[in-house]
């Protein structure tokens, strides 16, 4: 039995439209597990993004609990959400939202200087160790547009992981990427997956999905498919984008 890392239930998010009320999320219950990649799909306009952002803390959910480490995010006030986000959760989304006028190298650091429990020295090494993990050393001290849009995202992970997350979210991380540098994402970030870290990530992408320990699928606002899968072997891609299309079709994907 796998133990939760994050908890949603009955979790809804509406707006106010033209005098009624339009509902994103619909009374939504799902664990995260420790240690999985959790992938959730959906079509265009589904929430996909809504929720992962109800379930990150960064946006607030309309009702409904999201517990995390005993907490729920929705009850949580602005600081301890904006402490919980430099420390406990990581974030990777589509656009990089590097500092145009730091280095890679900095980038990376300066997150890693939100924690207070760690000295310069220490964010130091960790974010040289990050970088040489995602094989953007040698690139360390240029600016993030003297660098491939592949490198750019390397170094936002390594920016989100320096702080050693509980959860990583990621939010369509390789759908401004080319075939080449999506593998390469993909790579690292089931590489961090396979450490144990435990990752929640939105893609409308089957290649990101095959990394996945389990696929949500979410249509107008509500979960109404899961697949679990076996973990991740390169040797067995193709018997598994056979498995995921099927299940995908299943939900008229």
């Amino acid at each position: 039995m796998k133990d939760a890392i994050l908890t949603a239930r009955e979790l809804c998010k509406s707006f106010a439209h033209g005098g009624s009320q339009v509902h994103i999320l619909s009374h939504i219950g799902l664990e995260i597990y420790k240690g999985d990649l959790t992938v959730i799909m959906g079509a265009s306009g589904s929430g996909k993004s809504t929720l992962l952002y109800a379930l990150s803390g960064m946006d607030r959910a309309t009702s409904g609990e999201v517990i995390f480490e005993g907490q729920d995010l929705v009850k949580m006030s602005e600081k301890q959400l904006a402490a919980l986000r430099h420390t406990g959760f990581g974030f990777v989304f589509q656009q990089m939202h590097l500092v145009s006028n730091l280095t890679l190298f900095e980038n990376v650091a300066v997150a890693g200087y939100l924690n207070k429990d760690k000295s310069a020295a220490e964010v130091k090494e960790r974010a040289s160790q990050l970088l040489e993990q995602m094989s953007i050393s040698h690139i360390a001290s240029n600016l993030p547009s003297q660098v491939s849009g592949g490198e750019q995202q390397r170094c936002a992970i390594a920016r989100a992981v320096v702080n050693s997350p509980r959860l990583l979210f990621a939010d369509e991380p390789t759908g401004a990427l080319n075939r080449r540098n999506t593998t390469d994402v993909l790579d690292l970030l089931t590489a961090l997956n396979k450490e144990g870290q435990s990752i929640l990530m939105v893609t409308h992408d089957l290649r990101a999905a095959l990394r996945a320990d389990r696929i949500l699928y979410l249509e107008d606002g509500s979960i109404i498919g899961e697949l679990t899968l076996p973990p991740y072997d390169p040797a067995e891609e193709k018997s598994r984008e056979t498995q995921v299309n099927a299940w995908l079709s299943s939900m008229h994907w």
